[in-house]
C-alpha cells in the first residue's frame, strides 16, 4: 500500500532529518487491511533510525505526538484501529518543546 508519511516538530530528526517519506507498506500476513497499529510497527522497524522511545510508547505514539490521517485527528477515526487506504497521508507532529 502506497502511503505518504510526514514527520514534523522535531520528529524528522529520528528519521535522518527527512520530513516526507513516500513508502510502500505491505499488509501484515493474513490481514486484509492495514491499520495504524500495523503502520506504527512498520515505521519503528523501517524508518526510525535512532531513539525510537521518543516516538513510540508501547504500541502507540508517545503522549505529545499529534497524528493526522488525511488532515483528520486520528482520535476521531479510531486511533490504533484506524484503517488506512491506498495513497493516504499520515502526519506525525511533536507538540512537545524543550525549554
Amino acid at each position: 500500500m502506497h502511503l505518504t508519511l510526514e514527520f514534523g516538530g522535531g520528529l524528522e530528526l529520528l528519521c535522518e532529518s527527512v520530513k516526507v517519506h513516500n513508502v510502500n507498506v505491505d499488509l501484515p500476513k493474513g490481514a486484509d487491511k492495514l491499520t495504524m497499529k500495523d503502520l506504527l510497527a512498520w515505521v519503528r522497524t523501517n524508518l526510525i533510525k535512532e531513539r525510537p522511545e521518543m516516538f513510540i510508547k508501547g504500541e502507540s505514539v508517545r503522549p505529545g505526538v499529534l497524528v493526522l490521517v488525511n488532515d483528520c485527528d486520528w482520535e476521531l477515526s479510531g486511533q490504533l484501529d484506524t484503517t488506512l487506504e491506498e495513497k493516504d497521508v499520515v502526519v506525525f507532529i511533536s507538540t512537545l518543546h524543550g525549554g
